[in-house]
């Protein structure tokens, strides 16, 4: 698995190596909501928590433990959140995604969708995995539901897992995706983007 970033392109969204320096502006004006950190371990209520919170993702990268994006919509060129390649496995072509936050204005849109795409596709058939795994907290149901539907299969629940910054003990629900199940995924993902424009073909690329 080559940990080199990478930026993965797609049709209307582009995951690009997470810069402090390129997007943190971009980042501050739509990761204070406080509704995208409701259900997470990390709590962001101020710029300096939201600097630390990046600041960590890039120092795990450089430890080979994180690969880090900024999720940018390509039709308005803004930024429109930020993902992650973590819990990296090579010795086990084991690999999660995670730490996924999208902007108000850009959620129930294409930008999720073709994220998980453009991940997904990276890590089967770049990376060669063989188990992707997503998880979320047991009371995010939408974040759940958002999971099962790009086909991912719910695995079980951890109970008293994690402890978020603020104390509250969260029990884990993870899910996967092997590799013998790819196939179908991407086509499942596949119909969902076009559905958002169907005219346009579906050529991710990495670059």
């Amino acid at each position: 698995m080559d940990l080199t970033p990478v930026t993965l392109q797609g049709r209307r969204v582009r995951l690009e190596p997470l810069s402090l320096e390129r997007h943190w502006e971009g980042l501050l004006q739509i990761g204070l909501d406080p509704e995208l950190w409701r259900f997470t371990l990390n709590k962001v209520a101020r710029s300096a928590d939201l600097r630390d919170y990046l600041e960590t993702a890039l120092r795990e990268q450089a430890g080979g433990k994180s690969l880090p994006f900024a999720t940018v919509d390509i039709g308005s060129g803004r930024v429109a959140g930020c993902t992650r390649f973590g819990n990296i496995e090579p010795a086990h072509r084991r690999v999660e995604i995670g730490w996924t936050w999208v902007g108000r204005t850009f959620q129930r849109s294409h930008v999720n969708s073709e994220a998980k795409y453009l991940m997904l596709r990276h890590a089967f058939e770049a990376w060669g995995c063989m188990r992707v795994e997503l998880k979320t907290g047991s009371e995010n149901r939408r974040s759940r539901d958002a999971i099962r539907r790009i086909g991912a299969s719910e695995e079980g629940t951890l109970r008293r897992h994690a402890i978020a910054d603020d104390g509250y003990i969260r029990d884990t629900v993870y899910f996967s995706i092997i590799e013998s199940e790819w196939p179908a995924v991407k086509t499942r993902l596949e119909t969902m983007i076009a559905a958002y424009s169907p005219a346009a073909p579906i050529q991710p690329r990495t670059e």
